[in-house]
């Protein structure tokens, strides 16, 4: 029953990912995320679509994460890079969410948009099912370093952000200030869910272990 319960929050946290990452997207105008970025400009120099270069750069950290620490990738990795990917295109396809009106208002729905990303990434990880594929590829580059995952995650996205901007991405204000919302959303979503989650894990072990004790 706990599996399921982890597959369900898994896919919930990551359409909701998902939809932040689309509110975003509509906004770009005032910045985006370093990896949106990277993904925004490839789509408009080279074509296929966002999400489809957000799978294609998913697989290819999954590849160099495998063959650095296989312990990273689990079945919630693949699913992520795929997923993620494949609910933003649908959800810039339907075209339900709000486009940019070039006034205070979108400074509003951006933030919202990361906000979204923040609770999305912190529900979709604590289910524990498996890490996305770009933090996967950070702690395996921190541990055969040997550097801090925080060391690691700024040079990444920093160099991500560089190609992006060469590219001619969207990299303006909010390129910068996205960390500092979604992050500690992200952290606090991830600790209250995942404690809840294992503690409802504990207890149905426990109470399997008394009725086998019966």
């Amino acid at each position: 029953m706990i599996k399921t319960i982890r597959w369900i929050v898994f896919f919930f946290g990551l359409i909701l990912f998902s939809i932040g990452i689309s509110i975003a997207i509509n906004m770009q105008h005032l910045g985006i995320h370093p990896w949106d970025v990277l993904n925004v400009a490839l789509y408009e120099k080279l074509g296929l679509s966002i999400g489809s270069w957000a799978i294609i750069i998913s697989v290819i950290l999954i590849i160099v994460s495998w063959i650095l620490d296989k312990s990273y990738i689990r079945l919630g990795t693949f699913l992520n890079g795929i997923l993620v990917g494949v609910f933003v295109d649908f959800f810039l396809f339907l075209d339900f969410l709000p486009h940019a009106s070039e006034s205070w208002l979108d400074i509003i729905v951006i933030i919202s948009g990361i906000i979204l990303m923040g609770i999305g990434g912190g529900i979709y990880n604590s289910a524990g099912v498996g890490s996305g594929p770009r933090d996967g590829f950070m702690l395996s580059i921190s541990d055969k370093l040997g550097a801090s995952v925080g060391k690691v995650r700024i040079i990444t996205e920093c160099l991500v952000l560089l190609i992006g901007l060469l590219l001619g991405g969207p990299v303006f204000l909010f390129t910068f200030i996205f960390t500092f919302i979604q992050s500690p959303i992200f952290q606090f979503t991830y600790k209250l869910l995942g404690g809840h989650l294992n503690k409802m894990e504990a207890s149905i072990e426990e109470k399997g272990l008394h009725k086998t004790g019966t």
